[in-house]
């Protein structure tokens, strides 16, 4: 999977007990319903949180934002709405999920149905809202690297 080429995200849950992860398995769905789904280890906090909030949001990361995905993949930062201290973010305002600054996109969606898929759980969620940012060049994973993507 490495040789296929992922834009990365920070899926973000929870209210006062909030929590994010950097995450590359993000995939629209459908657009009637606008639909998306996002797969999460079962034995990753961030599907301990999805499950109880019943929401999730998604920030799609831009060019710029590399430090921002990995400070998300890093299982040593502060743990609840601490973490979310060392980046500059906004209250979602339909889930109340962290939204983060600079991002290409924003998603907050309603958790519509849980389906198995070996140790991870794939969460089909219902967009709520969206917006866009107004930077245009995206951050790519690839070949176990972060790559940036000009417009």
């Amino acid at each position: 999977m490495a040789r296929f080429a992922t834009g990365v995200t920070v899926l973000t849950a929870g209210d006062e007990h909030g929590h994010g992860m950097t995450a590359n398995a993000f995939s629209s769905v459908s657009l009637d319903p606008p639909l998306v789904l996002c797969c999460v280890a079962r034995a990753a906090r961030m599907h301990e949180v999805i499950t109880s909030a019943q929401s999730f949001a998604v920030s799609i990361l831009a060019a710029d934002q590399q430090e921002v995905a990995r400070y998300f993949a890093d299982w040593r930062r502060p743990r609840g709405r601490a973490q979310f201290d060392a980046v500059e973010w906004l209250r979602g305002p339909r889930t109340g999920a962290p939204l983060l600054a600079g991002s290409l996109a924003w998603l907050e969606c309603e958790l519509s149905t849980v389906y198995s898929g070996g140790d991870h759980s794939i969460f089909l969620g219902e967009v709520l809202s969206s917006s866009t940012g107004s930077d245009p060049d995206a951050l790519l994973f690839f070949g176990g690297g972060f790559h940036q993507v000009a417009c």
